[in-house]
């Protein structure tokens, strides 16, 4: 890899510190190989309190019972997010291209993950709070980062999370491998479709979002 596609490790030791500081007395956290862990098991109101009290720098997601930290979006990332918003309001006007949405993932939505983005019909989400339930979410999506994290995260458990979670479509645009892999048809907590593209490809998303994507563009964006 080149230095700017190496993988980063979740967080700074400066942030871990802070994070440790404001964490609640009952969270103990500790920082290893440049991975925060926490010393006990975790329940999901600890780690809401411990999320409202991160600092603006550090993003938390909970999956599956573990605290995972999300890393910050690069250029390219926020690029590629705003290359997204214009195809929907070009295509789906009556529809929300959310960034940074919150929402109870996996079985019994006992878990916290923070989308790069949801998509929803316009004001969805006006009267949510930190973290919406997915019903009413017609897609999420994931940008890959490069952080040691993001195989695991995006590839693996997010596809689960959000099956369970009944969100129709997860779009994943992986920057590693330069693809699109559109999740569809959740059933029994596993998407049964999961087309994958190579950027320059012309994609359809399936219903309820029905959209094509012509992905040319993505290819000004690959590492």
């Amino acid at each position: 890899m080149t230095p700017s596609t190496a993988q980063r490790p979740q967080m700074s030791v400066e942030d871990f510190e802070e994070l440790a500081r404001r964490a609640p007395r009952n969270v103990r956290l500790e920082f290893i190989n440049g991975r925060v862990r926490t010393k006990a098991p975790l329940s999901v109101e600890d780690f809401e309190e411990l999320e409202h009290r991160s600092p603006e720098t550090v993003r938390l997601e909970y999956i599956n019972g573990k605290l995972e930290v999300k890393a910050m979006p690069d250029g390219k990332h926020r690029s590629i997010y705003m290359w997204l918003v214009r195809q929907f309001l070009l295509h789906r006007p009556d529809l929300d291209l959310v960034p940074e949405s919150g929402v109870k993932a996996e079985a019994y939505r006992k878990g916290r993950a923070r989308t790069d983005a949801a998509l929803a019909p316009v004001d969805h989400f006006v009267e949510h709070g930190e973290w919406s339930e997915t019903d009413g979410i017609l897609m999420a999506l994931e940008i890959t980062s490069h952080d040691r994290d993001t195989d695991q995260r995006d590839r693996i458990d997010k596809p689960i999370g959000y099956a369970e979670a009944d969100i129709p479509i997860y779009l994943l645009i992986d920057r590693e491998n330069n693809t699109i892999t559109v999740f569809s048809e959740p059933k029994d907590g596993r998407y049964q479709q999961s087309p994958s593209y190579a950027w320059g490809a012309t994609v359809e998303i399936p219903s309820p979002v029905n959209i094509t994507l012509d992905t040319e563009k993505l290819k000004d964006y690959a590492d």
